[in-house]
């Protein structure tokens, strides 16, 4: 009895989160945008073929411009650039979900430990979180990215590890006021250790905010991927949109004025992003009206 009324609370709550949601046009608009693009990526076998990423088996020549045969044109290589853009959203959303995920995990822990505990604790790991706060992420991105193998998962850990500063002092904020509440004390009181207080009480609490750093993180983690695959920090073995990126810069689309290398990958980071900050600020906005974001 008392599972099935927790079950039926948390679908009443999600009710009235879309409720609330759908009246923002814009998050609306950028949820819209980025379940299309899911839907584009996870078919992208279907609808391009895994072969779109064969040098040898390109069905056209090199750096064609827009036509019927190729809506986007051809790369050096003569391969499709519609084909390479659609079977690249599925290497940049993964590592903007699961770069910002790591990212927000990190900030998640460290700022319920930091808030729970106070003290010297909370003092030193602040400092550290600082440090990471004042170097410029996407620099330390780059070390991590240059010293490890060049692959995906080092993109998404470098990403990740170094993007979480942010999220540790909102968490920790939101876990001080949690803890200041008279339930916390009763719970302490009734034998609550440290680890029921900050997983039955803190965490749900802080859920709200993680949620929402999480869909701004995203587009952040999106971006930096970019820039780190365009720096020739990416794994060459898989296309992405920032690969496509380096890949135009190396072959001199910007001197030799072949736009339609440069603009598709760049134009698609730029939306992606956009929808997922319209998703942000709306979820933002739902869970906390005080901050006044537009619809």
């Amino acid at each position: 009895m008392t599972s099935a009324l927790v079950w039926e609370r948390r679908r009443g709550s999600v009710a009235r989160f879309w409720r609330q949601y759908r009246t923002h046009r814009a998050g609306v608009a950028g949820l819209a945008g980025l379940a299309l693009l899911a839907l584009i990526a996870l078919t992208a076998p279907l609808l391009v073929g895994s072969d779109v990423q064969s040098v040898t088996d390109a069905p056209g020549t090199a750096l064609e411009s827009p036509s019927s045969a190729f809506p986007l044109g051809t790369d050096q290589f003569g391969r499709s650039l519609l084909g390479l853009l659609v079977w690249g959203a599925r290497i940049s959303l993964t590592v903007g979900l699961l770069a910002a995920a790591l990212s927000v995990a990190i900030g998640t822990l460290v700022g319920i430990f930091a808030g729970h505990y106070g003290g010297w604790f909370s003092t030193v790991v602040m400092r550290i979180t600082d440090w990471f706060l004042v170097m410029p992420t996407l620099v330390l991105a780059i070390v991590l990215a240059t010293v490890m193998s060049r692959s995906v998962w080092t993109v998404i850990l470098a990403i990740g590890v170094t993007s979480w500063p942010t999220t540790a002092r909102l968490v920790r904020a939101q876990t001080i006021a949690v803890e200041s509440r008279p339930y916390i004390e009763r719970a302490k009181a009734l034998g609550g250790g440290h680890g029921h207080v900050m997983a039955r009480h803190v965490l749900p609490n802080v859920m709200p905010l993680v949620l929402a750093q999480t869909t701004l993180g995203i587009s952040s983690a999106i971006l930096t991927e970019a820039t780190l695959a365009f720096l020739g920090l990416g794994d060459p073995t898989v296309v992405s949109w920032g690969g496509m990126l380096q890949d135009a810069r190396e072959a001199g689309a910007v001197s030799s004025g072949h736009w339609w290398y440069l603009a598709p990958p760049g134009i698609a980071v730029a939306l992606v992003a956009l929808a997922f900050t319209l998703c942000g600020r709306a979820v933002e906005s739902v869970l906390n009206p005080k901050l006044g974001v537009g619809r």
